[in-house]
């Protein structure tokens, strides 16, 4: 498993390096990302579904997004 926080980084740059971390995961990894920036919280789940990452929701609460992803069949 990977794990990456984003919790530094505010949208676009917190969603930019995700996708970047997403193209280097290799087939059957899980990446665990965390997020703390309101717009990351909103646009990266977004992003997940659109491009047919699968995720589950590890914590979220009104400070902290943790997501456990892996690759969409």
């Amino acid at each position: 498993m990977t794990f990456i926080d984003l919790t530094h980084y505010r949208c676009p740059l917190a969603l930019v390096k995700l996708k970047m971390a997403l193209k280097q995961l290799p087939s059957g990894e899980v990446l665990r990302v965390m997020l703390k920036d309101k717009g990351s919280r909103q646009d990266v789940p977004r992003f997940l579904n659109k491009a047919n990452w699968q995720y589950v929701e590890l914590q979220n609460d009104a400070e902290i997004l943790v997501l456990s992803i892996t690759r969409g069949d």
